[in-house]
């Protein structure tokens, strides 16, 4: 072989080698993006916890983060869409609620005396409808898939692929098991009374975890494209923040019928995403505008928020501002990435 040939394969392999390494960087910064963005959304952007518990990303990162990234890196690695991921969050949200705080179970959660289990009360099941369909929504929606298309849309080119390897993967694993012990020994000692719920709903609310875990892996892989047309971005945006705005807008004393909205709300929302999704032409820009829409419901809710963790004063108000805006930015800089391609 000719140096010359010799020379042009060197800078190819070069130069494979280190589009690679780029690759592998964008996607390792995006898992650690993920690992903190999920928690930042799903307790301070909403207002749930305030600035002044920064410090508690040591716990919820590990917990909402980990969880993200191993369902994000499940569904990923097995070649599943986003029916999977949500199917995956809503699992995610009765492992947390019924495992780990309880707060499906418990009438006094945290002695707060907030009477949750109150409002659509079903004594067979010892849960309150409107709180499980209440709180079950947010994870399923805000949780995990929101953050996850967030990240997303930063590395569009990497969306598709898994971001972690076996190590990775192992220390995320083992960082959400030790959160998830961590969560569930908090909330115990935290409830004057030690409440544990009983047997059969804990035995009920693992059934129902595997089922949904079995449904999320057994769904096709890639769904037949057709031909439709897909509203514009702004559009869906728009339509994600009026839904958004409609889910929290129902008043929780108005029982049974607050539980029938929450299912309605959930229900056209699922299954317009599910068809638009399955039209040529859907996008990643898409897939952002419906996450973004949500997160600026999450950011203004924040400033009628009473945290649950800190204080409502001044500096936590000045934390909603800084989450907003973070958030915001996030948006803009993913809406920049995505509509290149």
């Amino acid at each position: 072989m000719s140096s010359s040939k010799t020379t042009d394969l060197d800078r190819a392999g070069s130069a494979g080698k280190q589009s690679f390494d780029i690759a592998t960087r964008r996607r390792l910064l995006a898992a650690c993006g993920l690992f903190l963005a999920a928690p930042l959304v799903a307790e301070f952007l909403l207002g749930n916890m305030s600035i002044t518990h920064l410090g508690m990303l040591g716990v919820m990162a590990p917990l909402y983060g980990g969880g993200a990234l191993l369902i994000r890196e499940a569904v990923r690695r097995a070649r599943r869409g986003w029916s999977s991921i949500f199917i995956l969050a809503l699992a995610y949200g009765i492992l947390e609620e019924a495992f780990l705080t309880q707060s499906l179970f418990n009438s006094d959660f945290l002695a707060k005396h907030l009477h949750l289990l109150d409002s659509a009360y079903l004594p067979g099941l010892g849960i309150g409808a409107w709180y499980t369909v209440f709180v079950l929504t947010l994870h399923t929606v805000w949780s995990i898939p929101v953050p996850i298309a967030l990240i997303e849309s930063l590395v569009p080119n990497e969306a598709e692929f898994s971001w972690l390897g076996r190590a990775g993967l192992g220390a995320v694993a083992a960082a959400f098991i030790a959160a998830c012990f961590s969560i569930a020994h908090f909330t115990t000692q935290a409830d004057p009374a030690h409440f544990f719920a009983s047997r059969s709903q804990f035995g009920c609310s693992a059934v129902i975890i595997a089922i949904l875990i079995t449904v999320a892996f057994a769904l096709p892989r890639r769904p037949l494209r057709e031909s439709g047309r897909i509203p514009h971005p702004a559009a869906l945006g728009l339509g994600a923040f009026a839904a958004a705005i409609g889910f929290w807008l129902v008043p929780q004393d108005s029982g049974w019928w607050a539980v029938l909205a929450y299912c309605s709300i959930d229900a056209l929302a699922a299954a317009l995403i599910w068809r638009w999704s399955r039209f040529e032409g859907w996008r990643a820009v898409h897939k952002l505008a419906l996450a973004g829409g949500a997160a600026m419901v999450y950011a203004i809710h924040a400033f009628i928020q009473t945290p649950s963790i800190g204080d409502a004063g001044t500096v936590a108000r000045i934390g909603n501002l800084i989450f907003a805006a973070l958030a915001t930015a996030l948006i803009a800089l993913g809406l920049k990435r995505t509509r290149v391609l």
